[in-house]
């Protein structure tokens, strides 16, 4: 009896030896096996003359099962936020560990010689297909290149536009030309006096005189104390003025400004602005409304000067020198000054 012997692609074990390959049922699981990889295949070969480059997304880290090597590639490459589709299969392929996988899985299992040629990538091939992505990574870029200009566009114009609405806002209304509907302006006015003096001085609504009751009568349990009218304030039937006409103190001033001012729009904006930046950064503290004289700037080393560095260096050597020159001067003649005062003495 042969030995055992184990098939991967029918998942199967027999005993007779080498004639499996040749029965129906393998020949039926390889031609299906095979059909399941062709057609990725054919789809990447498509992409050899003109790769594809996309963003990238989670859908890109698919993987295909290649039969061959019995192992799982990957089918698309993917570098940071690019993806170049079916270049992972393309570069195993390629590769020439595929190639001697393939020949052996050719032998073991009996295929068709002439589909072998289908599963694998030649050297030219797969060198054509880096030319092709490197153009179209060139594409790529400059098409997101264009698109950022005219996204920035968009937002620099709703920007303008948005400080046209606050600019037109703030700014103070144009005075109408005296000259030109002043008979409107006179009869506007007139209304306006007439409503005024309507609002100010009561009005006395032609109402029937309320009876008054005899609160005396006899057989009336109840004392009159006289009528509860409330100095100064009064109703609508004793002649006071509507609330509805009364104008509150709080909305008397026409222009009394609603919302922030523009200025301190733009000093929230700049504060936002620095906020994002590091708060450990060199200035962060430092007060740019403070008055400063010029004897703030360092004076060592010329940094502020023009010149060279040489010029600069001898330059403050000499200086240093002078002073030290200037204090030596200065300690000899103490010296001599006390002991001209103890001769004195």
């Amino acid at each position: 009896m042969a030995p055992a012997q184990r098939c991967l692609l029918c998942r199967q074990t027999f005993f007779c030896g080498r004639g499996h390959v040749y029965s129906r049922k393998h020949e039926r699981t390889l031609k299906a096996a095979l059909e399941r990889l062709l057609p990725q295949v054919e789809a990447a070969r498509k992409a050899v003359r003109a790769a594809q480059v996309e963003r990238y997304v989670p859908e890109h880290e698919r993987r295909c099962w290649c039969i061959c090597c019995g192992c799982e590639v990957r089918k698309h490459l993917s570098h940071g936020n690019l993806t170049v589709l079916h270049g992972g299969l393309l570069e195993h392929l390629a590769s020439p560990e595929h190639k001697k996988a393939t020949n052996r899985f050719w032998w073991e299992n009996k295929a068709e010689f002439q589909m072998k040629e289908k599963f694998l990538i030649s050297p030219q091939d797969y060198a054509r297909f880096k030319k092709s992505m490197v153009k179209s990574l060139d594409t790529y870029e400059e098409k997101e290149d264009e698109v950022i200009k005219e996204m920035a566009a968009q937002i620099r114009e709703v920007e303008h536009s948005r400080q046209e609405l606050v600019r037109s806002v703030l700014e103070p209304q144009p005075v109408p030309d005296p000259e030109e509907g002043s008979s409107a302006l006179g009869s506007w006015k007139g209304t306006n006096s007439l409503v005024a003096s309507a609002s100010q001085q009561p009005s006395y609504v032609d109402l029937p005189p309320a009876p008054e009751l005899d609160w005396m009568e006899t057989g009336q349990p109840l004392t009159f104390i006289g009528h509860q009218d409330t100095p100064g304030i009064g109703n609508i039937h004793s002649g006071a003025t509507p609330p509805w006409m009364v104008q509150d103190e709080e909305y008397s001033s026409v222009n009394q400004q609603i919302g922030p001012s523009y200025e301190e729009f733009l000093k929230e904006k700049e504060k936002q602005k620095l906020k994002k930046l590091p708060p450990d950064r060199v200035g962060a503290n430092f007060d740019h409304s403070s008055s400063t004289s010029m004897g703030w700037l360092p004076s060592f080393g010329r940094v502020w000067n023009n010149g060279r560095r040489w010029q600069s260096r001898h330059q403050f050597k000499t200086e240093a020198a002078a002073r030290n020159k200037q204090s030596h001067k200065k300690s000899q003649s103490f010296p001599d000054t006390f002991s001209s005062q103890q001769t004195h003495t």
